[in-house]
């Protein structure tokens, strides 16, 4: 699938990215805090690798038809994190690049039939395979930002904002704890989604801005200072995207 391959391309470019991000980081940097609670830059980069084993599991699942978890648990998920995390910066280096390409090996391999097949990841309802490949360049975008070491929002490849915007607002869709309003993106055709607890007609409030703005105070990694609120008022808070 060209697809597959174009994909496979951005999630190299995303990688080394990220990995040049690493490498400007001393081993005391990495040690820090990141602007995750509880976790450093280190926990960052091991959970990337670790995402990345878990993602191949779910490609391992769609070729074989046999049920592979991402995780064992979600504490086995944690503690693998964790463990990992203290190691100087060229063994992080190391992990991630390694794990990433046993995942785009993986995913080369998969014949075009298997991308259909629904697998399931820790959480949440079954979806195509094909969706793994969103997700992993998701994981590397977005925690690529959790480095604080300057790589923004702003830095978000304009291709990446528009296929992960409607995915990351449709997580919120039904959420009992989200405020119920409509996001919509500037631009032309308009994006319009609605996130919220289920109820019926259309919500009163809504946000809208660019598609990069709105992506990051979604995921928690905006403030969201250049969006517009209707009809007025203070920004919505957001519970934690997950």
């Amino acid at each position: 699938m060209n697809e597959v391959g174009h994909s496979l391309d951005r999630l190299e470019a995303a990688t080394e990215r990220l990995l040049a991000s690493a490498a400007a980081l001393s081993d005391a940097q990495l040690r820090g805090p990141s602007p995750l609670p509880g976790w450093s830059r280190g926990h960052v980069l091991s959970h990337i690798a670790r995402n990345a084993d878990g993602l191949r599991n779910l490609l391992v699942w769609a070729r074989t038809g046999t049920e592979t978890p991402m995780y064992a648990s979600a504490q086995s998920r944690a503690d693998d994190i964790a463990a990992g995390a203290g190691r100087p910066g060229t063994a992080l280096a190391a992990d991630v690049r390694e794990s990433a390409a046993a995942f785009a090996s993986e995913a080369a391999s998969l014949p075009d039939g298997a991308w259909a097949n629904q697998v399931r990841a820790l959480s949440g309802p079954p979806f195509p395979a094909l969706g793994v490949l969103d997700r992993r360049l998701s994981e590397v975008e977005i925690h690529h930002v959790d480095l604080a070491s300057g790589y923004s929002p702003g830095d978000w490849p304009a291709d990446f904002i528009t296929e992960a915007l409607p995915r990351v607002a449709g997580s919120f869709a039904g959420r009992g704890d989200a405020p119920c309003c409509v996001v919509w993106a500037d631009g032309s055709p308009r994006q319009e989604f609605l996130i919220g607890p289920d109820q019926a007609g259309r919500p009163q409030l809504a946000v809208h801005g660019q598609p990069g703005d709105l992506l990051a105070w979604l995921t928690g990694r905006g403030n969201g200072i250049t969006l517009t609120v209707a009809p007025g008022g203070p920004l919505p808070a957001l519970p934690a995207w997950r």
